[in-house]
């Protein structure tokens, strides 16, 4: 991917090594783009035809593809808000089938409250900016 951005004259990212989230919404979506089976295996032989793939892969990210952390709705439902109507059917879907079948469900059934707040790597418990997590930690063990 380096080498074709390259040839193309597009700068690339200057990200700093082993850091996962100097840029993530961009890499998030090359990650997505590079996974599709369509990813083109050589360049395009023309500007025409990139525009053209381009184009059908935001057709499909936003109108086709469910993301797991909006619980499997597309960008265009969580945008348009339909998100809420959709997850409500299928919070439906799913106590009914718990009700047919409760030997089949272990415990609750999965959460499909919508998401209002969308982060790439998100901040984990105990994750403290500025070294204070080290002090948290220095101070637990002494209490």
């Amino acid at each position: 991917m380096l080498a074709t951005l390259q040839v193309l004259g597009v700068m690339p990212s200057l990200s700093r090594p082993a850091v996962s989230n100097d840029n993530p919404y961009s890499e998030s979506l090359f990650k997505t783009l590079k996974y599709r089976p369509d990813y083109p295996g050589r360049a395009f032989e023309t500007l025409l035809a990139a525009r053209q793939w381009v184009a059908s892969f935001v057709q499909w990210y936003n109108h086709e593809h469910r993301h797991s952390a909006t619980r499997f709705v597309t960008p265009h439902e969580r945008h348009v808000g339909q998100d809420g109507a959709l997850l409500a059917k299928r919070a439906d879907v799913y106590e009914a089938a718990r009700a047919a079948n409760p030997h089949r469900w272990s415990g609750a059934t999965r959460n499909w409250q919508p998401v209002r707040e969308v982060h790439l790597n998100p901040d984990q418990p105990g994750d403290q900016k500025n070294g204070k997590k080290e002090e948290n930690n220095k101070v637990r063990k002494v209490a």
